[in-house]
């Protein structure tokens, strides 16, 4: 969908930021597991100056940002077995999207990380491949896997932000007066997902709650220590990048 976008096709896609590290490698960092403490403070990163230039030269290679304050959900753990620290995870086979990102931080964790379409997920808990899944609640209970899998931890190793993406080939032939209307009227969207996020989830972990899962509130801290060497892993971002994002949330 990104790629018919920089062809100039009319389309806006939800993508996560994960999607864009062809473009700008750097970008990846907003997907690293316990970057911040909260969804308002990893928005603060996409409302800094950092956060605009990369807007500003991913325009220049076609990508436009429509908003970039969309609240996906965080992610949790639902799997067979009870998890309360890493030691828990070991041997544990969890599904992950097919993304660098996501496969290194339950790597981390200590997890073998099984990529594979979030389609297949509720058979592959239910013949075994699998022993666990990480998504936010709403598509956990969604897809159903609660039926499959009575473990919830809420690890929440991973603020799910998501962008609403369009091509510069399109948006360039618009008036500028649209443009700011989307942009506007998209950011007010944006706020109202963060709500409707926060909702969500509540509802849907009193639902998990009365379908008899259990639910475990782990000490993160642990899991935060065993994901902080993620960010030594990626040559390819520029040098001091992680301090940077730490500055620019500690202003």
């Amino acid at each position: 969908m990104i790629e018919q976008g920089l062809l100039g096709v009319n389309v806006i896609t939800i993508a996560d930021v994960g999607f864009l590290t062809d473009y700008d490698p750097d970008l990846g960092i907003l997907f690293g597991p316990y970057l911040t403490d909260s969804p308002e403070q990893l928005f603060k990163i996409y409302e800094s100056d950092w956060f605009k230039q990369k807007d500003a030269e991913l325009r220049e290679k076609g990508v436009h940002i429509v908003i970039s304050n969309y609240l996906y959900g965080t992610r949790q753990l639902l799997a067979t077995k009870k998890v309360e620290t890493p030691a828990d995870m070991a041997g544990l086979k969890i599904r992950v999207p097919n993304n660098i990102m996501q496969i290194k931080a339950i790597e981390l964790m200590g997890a073998t990380p099984t990529p594979m379409p979030l389609g297949d997920v509720y058979p592959a808990l239910t013949q075994g491949v699998i022993d666990g899944v990480e998504n936010p609640l709403p598509v956990l209970f969604g897809q159903k896997l609660h039926e499959q899998a009575k473990e919830l931890s809420m690890i929440s190793y991973l603020t799910n932000t998501s962008l609403w993406l369009g091509g510069e080939a399109f948006f360039s032939t618009l008036d500028p007066a649209v443009v700011t209307m989307l942009h506007e009227t998209g950011f007010q969207a944006g706020l109202y997902s963060q709500e409707l996020a926060a909702q969500e989830e509540a509802k849907m972990l009193a639902a998990m709650k009365a379908a008899g899962v259990t639910v475990t509130e782990p000490d993160v801290a642990a899991f935060r220590e065993k994901t902080q060497a993620f960010y030594t892993q990626f040559p390819e971002w520029s040098e001091g990048l992680y301090e940077q994002i730490q500055a620019e949330l500690a202003k």
